[in-house]
């Protein structure tokens, strides 16, 4: 082969950077930084539309590398035929000493390359140079001219960095993905609604002082309305008194659509749960329920996106009054001004003195609000063996049994007077209560970062269960509010002192679209990681945030190996699923996989998944059991809505959850006697199994129900470690004579323990006497 034909073929096959590279000097700048706000919130929006803010700094953490190809072949050895052969303990020493010169390090962080970066992309560029049977012409000839000392150890960065951008595909797009996650504006991408001038009222007022009623009113007059409220319970209730003022009105949850006219024309009026509103349809009046959820770590953007993209006339807003400078403020992007209607609470509600210490002291109308479901359990069950009976409210209850609760409880002729719950009746239940007793003041959170922990209950928490008592309209015309036991009295009055927090943020969430375009530039990423990456490079002015996205990772890890297109993938993953509910979720991956093989979910496959039809239950696992099967009929109801090829069979599905929801109320009804088989089967196995069938006896209930782990003041020690002995009696790893001996030596030495502390006891009774 001749010199020149050598040459003229080295020079095509050089890349199109110059292979010597220049030495590089401390000092240089260029890298990327997060930019910084200022202290006004004005300040930080006005700044933050400009584009001469800095880019904010990418969590390289979330780079994953790809796979790059290292089957060669094809390209022949021709760097072999123009250089000389490559020595690989050679090449290990001529990488190592690229890898330690600081100059190269620094040049390619100003491309992107960070030190965590670096070392990935080096050791993957190393190995790949050390491994391939027969490298790239153009890097076998420089690596010969470097060993040979023809070249500079330098020379190898452009190959490097060929490399790293093989493996990581983001750094030679972050431009582009940086403008795709920009969420610094989000008023604009409602060009519909930016294109009229709307009038926004806010009605802004504490729990049972009419608010929303005096936007309905407005809603109900108007030629065409929405009302977009965050339970499906406040959108049946205005779907049905919407109907019954004659006014057509049909109804659009995630589950369920109800169109009243018989040919399938739209109403001109529609109830809707928030995140189902439309920002395309054209209304006259337009009400946004609960306007102060727009900061919600987890459903704040169904708020914000409706506030910003209605196209309404009219956009009247109901929520507390913290929201009104925010709302102010938010609306001052768009150039529309608020409007505000404030509202006082009509009936009045007293903190009082004293707790209520005993459920003996419980009266008719009372409502004991507790934030688990073990501690409702724990109660209801002593309030039936005090003689009384009480309805039972929580939120994993499907909608239907917590209104035959919610009826039952406040019917007059009905005995149960006596209301357990949780916050789950804050909103969306009118409910005839006299006084809230507070049998915690402490709730698990969830943080805007995804952290769960327990904390007190905030003021805006306690006013919203508080107001609940003494409501208009109801048989009671004050209300109060106390606490289960006597040192929660003063920090309940202290929480209910204080203002509540201003809102000051706005939740945002990536759509489908921007996760689509993220995906076109990154197509071998994963739908978890392109979603942590746009987040990673979302840029929010001072009044929004990205909300918690650790559901939706969480749905999108579970179905990342089932094939599916990456918009099917993503309505998957915005179900809103329980994710603690092992059933559901297990349900979920059943429906994404037969999904992926594009066979219909029938209602024959899901009667069988589901195993309908379903008895009473005996316990409360069996209870529970029973609401995570409704469930995942929600599941198959939200999804035949978005795919009702895939789905066909609705009707039939609906009915069968409507005979699980008479099944579960029939289960709630009889909730103590359920408690009652649960505490029994574990409680003591051997008089289970020793006892005669339908005999009980009302002492060991109520050692039970003490021993019981929810109960306020239970005492927990290997005595009432009762549950490990059933299983293992069951298991066979323990026989009922071993339990047995096990029993009374337990027993024998609680004696002795309470011996030596009796003793203790007496011993320092007499020694104050003598003193």
């Amino acid at each position: 082969m001749s010199v020149n034909r050598c040459m003229s073929l080295f020079s095509r096959l050089r890349p199109h950077v110059n292979s010597r590279t220049p030495r590089v000097t401390a000092g240089g700048g260029g890298r990327l930084s997060a930019g910084s706000g200022s202290s006004h919130r004005q300040q930080r929006a006005g700044s933050a539309s400009s584009s001469s803010s800095p880019p904010k700094g990418p969590d390289t953490s979330l780079f994953v590398p790809v796979s790059v190809r290292t089957d060669l072949s094809a390209d022949g050895s021709v760097g072999a035929e123009l250089a000389q052969p490559l020595q690989k303990d050679k090449l290990l020493k001529l990488f190592n000493r690229f890898y330690t010169r600081k100059e190269m390090q620094k040049l390619a962080a100003d491309q992107g390359l960070d030190a965590r970066l670096f070392h990935q992309a080096f050791v993957s560029f190393r190995k790949f140079a050390l491994e391939v049977s027969t490298l790239p012409a153009d890097l076998h000839i420089i690596l010969s001219d470097i060993c040979c000392g023809a070249g500079h150890i330098d020379d190898i960065y452009p190959y490097f960095m060929r490399h790293a951008k093989q493996i990581f595909p983001m750094l030679e797009c972050m431009d582009d993905l940086r403008k795709i996650s920009d969420l610094r504006v989000p008023a604009n991408w409602y060009p519909e609604s930016r294109a009229i001038q709307r009038k926004v009222i806010f009605h802004a007022g504490p729990t049972n002082s009419g608010k929303t009623y005096h936007a309905i009113q407005r809603y109900l007059a108007a030629k065409s309305g929405v009302y977009c409220g965050p339970l499906k319970l406040l959108a049946h209730e205005i779907f049905e008194k919407t109907n019954d003022a004659g006014v057509p009105c049909d109804l659009v949850t995630g589950e369920e659509r109800a169109i009243m006219d018989t040919e399938g024309r739209a109403a001109s009026h529609v109830a809707c749960t928030i995140e189902m509103c439309s920002v395309t349809t054209p209304y006259e009046v337009a009400v946004i329920d609960e306007i102060q959820m727009i900061r919600d770590p987890a459903r704040g953007w169904a708020w914000t996106r409706a506030l910003l993209g209605l196209c309404a006339e009219e956009i009247h807003v109901c929520g507390e009054p913290a929201a009104i400078d925010f709302i102010r403020e938010l609306m001052y992007t768009t150039g529309e001004e608020v409007e505000v209607n404030t509202y006082q609470r009509l009936t009045p509600f007293s903190v009082l003195d004293q707790a209520l210490e005993s459920l003996d002291k419980l009266r008719p109308g009372d409502c004991i609000v507790c934030f688990s479901k073990n501690d409702i359990y724990s109660i209801s069950r002593q309030i039936e063996i005090s003689g009384q009976e009480c309805a039972v409210i929580y939120g994993s209850l499907p909608p239907g049994t917590k209104l035959s609760q919610a009826k039952k409880f406040n019917d007059p002729d009905d005995p149960c007077k006596i209301l357990v719950a949780t916050d789950a009746i804050g909103m969306g239940l009118n409910l005839s209560i006299k006084r809230i007793i507070f049998n915690s003041l402490v709730k698990p959170n969830v943080n805007e970062k995804g952290e769960k922990r327990m904390e007190t209950i905030s003021t805006s928490q306690a006013l919203q269960i508080a107001g609940r008592a003494g409501r208009f309209s109801s048989k009671f015309s004050e209300g109060e509010v106390t606490t289960m036991y006597r040192d929660d009295v003063p920090i309940l009055k202290e929480i209910l002192s204080q203002p509540v927090d201003p809102i000051e943020t706005a939740g945002l969430h990536p759509t489908a679209e921007q996760i689509e375009m993220f995906a076109y530039h990154l197509p071998d990423a994963t739908l978890s990681n392109l979603v942590d990456i746009f987040v990673s490079l979302s840029q929010v002015d001072g009044l929004y945030f990205v909300c918690n996205i650790d559901d939706f990772k969480f749905l999108a890890d579970m179905i990342q190996h089932i094939p599916l297109n990456l918009r099917s993938r993503y309505v998957f993953c915005t179900a809103p699923i329980n994710k603690k509910q092992t059933f559901v979720c297990t349900s979920f991956l059943k429906f994404a996989r037969q999904f992926s093989r594009d066979e219909p979910l029938t209602f024959d496959w899901v009667c069988r998944h589901v195993s309908w039809p379903l008895a009473q239950p005996k316990d409360i696992k069996n209870l529970i059991h029973l609401e995570a099967v409704h469930d995942v009929l929600d599941l198959y109801l939200w999804l035949s809505y978005r795919f009702m090829d895939m789905f066909p069979d609705t009707k039939l599905v609906r009915e069968i959850q409507q005979e699980l929801d008479d099944i579960i109320q029939q289960g709630v009804r009889s909730i103590t006697r359920l408690i009652r088989a649960t505490n029994q089967s574990i409680t003591n196995p051997l008089q289970t199994q020793n006892s005669k069938p339908g005999q009980t006896s009302d002492n060991s209930n109520k050692t039970a129900d003490r021993n019981s782990p929810t109960h306020p003041r239970a005492k927990r020690g290997p005595s009432g470690d009762n549950t490990l002995a059933s299983r293992l009696v069951r298991e066979g790893l323990l026989t009922p004579g071993l339990l047995q001996q096990l029993q009374r030596e337990w027993s024998k030495q609680e004696l002795i323990n309470q011996y030596a502390l009796d003793t203790e006891h007496h011993d320092s009774n007499n020694k104050g006497k003598k003193k």
